[in-house]
Parts: C-alpha cells; sequence; structure tokens
C-alpha cells in the first residue's frame, strides 16, 4: 500500500488549512494521563520499529521505488473517490517522490527509558520548508504503531517490579524472575503486527514468551541475535487437546507417557485442569512421584481455569481440603524441597507450577503475598500473562498524543498550544520548543525555549533527512530498562 494513504482522511488536506506562509511544524510525542494507579513513567519503545519498518523499508519500496505516475495515481484514486469533489491536489506528493526521502528531523530520548507522565519521549519537525504539511501528517501513523510497544513494555516492567519485589523478600533464586513473567497474549492480540511488537515490549523485562514472531523482529530491528543471546524462550507443554485424545479415563496414563518418554528430561509442562485438578494433584502426582524425581528435568503443573489466586495458593472457604490448600501447598506435600536462609519454602527442583489464564497486577501482588504468608518463595509459580494484560489497553491508558507545539510562519516562529476550558488538564499541551533534560535520575520538561536551548537537552537526532542515526540493540534497552526496575 501507498505508505501516504496511511493516515486518517482528515489529514490529506491539512496542507491547505495551515496559514499562508507556514514553513515548519514542530510536534511532539507524549504520554499525558496514567490511569493505572502506581504506574506514574511510561517505558519508551518501539520508535526505531516504527523508524526502521515504516519510514525507511515501507516508503522506499512501496512510494520512493515505485514509479511517480504509479504512487499518483492511487493516490488521486483514492482522495477522490474518498472525499469527492475535492481540491486536495497531488502536486505536494510529486514533489515529496522527487525528493526521493522523508525530510524530518526526529529526535528523542533513549528507548528502554522511564519517561514521567507528561514528558515528551521525541519530537518530529520538517526540514524543508515545502514540506511542513508532513510533520502532523505523520501523527496517526506514529500514534497507531508506537502507543502498544510503549504500554506493554511499560505494564511488563511493572510485573517485574512485582516479580522481584517478592523474590527479594522469599527467594533464593531472584534472578528466576526473568523466566517468571511468561508472554502467553498472541492469540488474543488485534493481529499480528499487535502481538508481536506488545511482545516486544514484554521481552523487555522478562525472557519467557510463547510469541516466536517477536524474536524475529528483534532481530530485524532491534539488533538482537539469538545466536549468541537470550531474546525469548519457552519450554515444551500440553495443550486440552492432547490431554482429552489421551482419554479421561487414562489420564495419569498421559502423564507417565509425557513424564517417562516422550519427555524423559528436561522441563515439560503440562495442563493439569482438563478434567480434575485436584485428583491431578492428590492421586497421579503422587503415583508417579518417583518417576518425577528420578527426572532429570522439571515437570511443570498447568491449571488455567478457575480463580488465579485460590488456585495457587489456596481458597479458604473451598469445596475440598485439595481446594483449600491451593496447587503450591499440595505438590509440596507430595514433593518436598527445601527451606532456604530467608526462611520460605522451595519447592523440589523436579517440580513446579505455571498459571497461564487472566493474570492481572493486582493478582500477580496478591499471589506474592499469600504465598508468603504460607511460608512460600514466590518463585515456586510462573505467571502466564496474556491477552487479559496486554490487549485490555488503549492508545488512553497512558493518554498518548502527538501534538504540535511550535510552528514558523513567514519566517517568524509561533509558540501554539491547546488547553480547552471544557477538559480536566489531560489535553493540556506544552508550548513552543522543548527541552528534556534529566535531573536527579528524572526526566524534565521545560517549555518555549529557544531553538539555541532545544539544542541542548537529552533529545538526540536519531533520524534525519532519510537516514537513521542512531540504532540502539536490545541489549541497551534492557539494560537500561534493568536500571529503571533496580
Amino acid at each position: 500500500m501507498n505508505p501516504l494513504l496511511l493516515t486518517d482522511g482528515y489529514k490529506v488536506d491539512h496542507r491547505r488549512q495551515y496559514p499562508t506562509g507556514t514553513s515548519l511544524v514542530y510536534s511532539n510525542w507524549t504520554p499525558r494521563k496514567s490511569r493505572i494507579d502506581g504506574i506514574e513513567e511510561v517505558v519508551f519503545f518501539g520508535l526505531q520499529y516504527f523508524i526502521k519498518k515504516y519510514i525507511l523499508e515501507d516508503f522506499e519500496t512501496h512510494f520512493f521505488k515505485q514509479p511517480k505516475e504509479k504512487v499518483v495515481a492511487q493516490y488521486r484514486r483514492r482522495i477522490n473517490n474518498y472525499l469527492g469533489e475535492n481540491q486536495v491536489g497531488t502536486q505536494h506528493i510529486e514533489d515529496l517522490h522527487d525528493l526521493g526521502y522523508i525530510p524530518m528531523v526526529i529526535k528523542a530520548l533513549p528507548e528502554g527509558s522511564s519517561v514521567p507522565i507528561r514528558v515528551p519521549m521525541f519530537t518530529m519537525y520538517n526540514t524543508l520548508p515545502e514540506f511542513f504539511w508532513l510533520t502532523n501528517y505523520f501523527e496517526t501513523l506514529v500514534s497507531a504503531v508506537v502507543w502498544m510497544p510503549c504500554t506493554s513494555a511499560t505494564l511488563a516492567r511493572q510485573y517485574r517490579k512485582i516479580l522481584d519485589d517478592f523474590a527479594a523478600q522469599t527467594s533464593s533464586v531472584p534472578e528466576f524472575a526473568d523466566w517468571q513473567g511468561h508472554d502467553f497474549s498472541m492469540r488474543g492480540m488485534a493481529g499480528m503486527e499487535a502481538s508481536m511488537i506488545s511482545a516486544c515490549g514484554h521481552l523487555l523485562s522478562f525472557t519467557g514468551t510463547d510469541t516466536i514472531p517477536a524474536i524475529d523482529l528483534l532481530e530485524q530491528y532491534y539488533n538482537a541475535n539469538s545466536d549468541n543471546e537470550l531474546i525469548g524462550g519457552s519450554v515444551a507443554a500440553t495443550e486440552h487437546s492432547v490431554m482429552c485424545m489421551g482419554t479421561m479415563d487414562d489420564e495419569i496414563g498421559t502423564f507417565k507417557r509425557l513424564i517417562c518418554q516422550t519427555y524423559p528430561k528436561g522441563i515439560v509442562s503440562i495442563v493439569s485442569d482438563t478434567w480434575d485438578l485436584w485428583k491431578v494433584l492428590t492421586e497421579y502426582l503422587p503415583t508417579l512421584k518417583q518417576e518425577v524425581l528420578n527426572r532429570d528435568g522439571k515437570v511443570v503443573v498447568r491449571p488455567d481455569s478457575g480463580e488465579p489466586v485460590d488456585i495457587i495458593c489456596g481458597d479458604l472457604n473451598g469445596k475440598t481440603e485439595a481446594a483449600r490448600k491451593g496447587v503450591i501447598q499440595l505438590l509440596w506435600e507430595t514433593f518436598g524441597g527445601t527451606i532456604n536462609e530467608k526462611g520460605f519454602k522451595e519447592l523440589d527442583p523436579h517440580i513446579g507450577a505455571i498459571y497461564g489464564d487472566s493474570i492481572t497486577l493486582e493478582r500477580a501482588e496478591l499471589i506474592g503475598e499469600r504465598l508468603k504468608a504460607k511460608g512460600f518463595a514466590s518463585t515456586n509459580v510462573v505467571l502466564g500473562i496474556g491477552s487479559y494484560t496486554y490487549q485490555y489497553n488503549t492508545r488512553d491508558t497512558f493518554g498518548f498524543a502527538m501534538k504540535a507545539t511550535y510552528g514558523e510562519v513567514n519566517g517568524e516562529g509561533r509558540a501554539i498550544f491547546k488547553d480547552p476550558i471544557t477538559d480536566d488538564g489531560t489535553k493540556k499541551s506544552a508550548k513552543g520548543l522543548l527541552k528534556i533534560e534529566q535531573k536527579n535520575g528524572t526526566f524534565q520538561l521545560t517549555d518555549e525555549v529557544s531553538w539555541q536551548e532545544e539544542q541542548q537537552g537529552a533529545l538526540t537526532e536519531v533520524f534525519r533527512d532519510g537516514q537513521l542515526l542512531v540504532e540502539q540493540s536490545l541489549a541497551e534497552i534492557r539494560a537500561k530498562l534493568r536500571l529503571s526496575i533496580s
């Protein structure tokens, strides 16, 4: 598709609506409001993907390298059929094709940074006066691509904070938190690009994922290499169809076959609530205890239904003794383990648990608290984080918006802003040219600065006139994010 058509319909004629003599539009991308309690900083991630995928690859392949007559005809046909009689014209499209590159500067904070609410993450402005219209023409595409990786990376970081905190209090292996949040969201996301860019945000804080394409995306756009670094991984795992095909009458036989024959070593995760989770925990696994303990590896029990906190930690109002004890206590009673130096129980390394459905930040906190109260280390269980976390969000979760704050008309600068009287302050924008500085480890905004001051801040040119100037690697971004967590 002609990438100039990847925009909202109302954008196409803004070029003629700006004042005569407009030569520059300067805009910024900012999280304006948090709608999640306890989160006041947002992880910046996804701009490099946007630049490389859309500005460099798509514009190059589907616009600049195509015959001018073809792309102009595509544009004219679409706009004329869409708007009817209009005066949008195509000369500006022809001029851009003749130029051969996107005449834009993008200045950004480092990806992986934790950015306070109302502080811009990056700015954009045109470098040639005749293309002033292009800056905010990009707003729709920027917004559609970048808000989700920022949002998912922020939520993943919050999970990591919770899991790190409880691991530090209760576990002898706090580094296990790398694997303790596992991404199961792919099937529930709004299309493949959403699943991939969200999963990449998850992988900034964790290494566990079932979203294989995210690994390829990080290799292609973030200079990662799975041959010499761990981008993301998983383990062998069953699904309900496997267990059902083994029949309910011989479910224990399916467990034994998987444990002893199919996977005699390594980690295998077995979905255990196809019929009766409590029977699996109190009858089948005790019967197979020696087979489990004799393996060179770990058998992971996976319940996927019910209230996660109660299933894992026990429900005081449960109908059976097993339900009242919960998964971790029942595994302890069968397989035992050790009591670490912090005084908390850790299951024998041959057995473990993962809960892979309906996990939320609040539930992750409760699971950690209740396991701690029962004397168990938090790292006895892995949490599967799915679309219930990553898809139940919008651009407004953190109030992302790209807005213009400065322009030039007839050679004179204009500091512009919006501040709707009917708004609660969320949509009030900064004003003029912007400068971001890092003070005491926190990014702070100063607006209405001069061009000279704007050049001195923490925003760094990452793109200019068709050239990517700064490339970050996954390893660099992860390291920066981990510092903000610790």
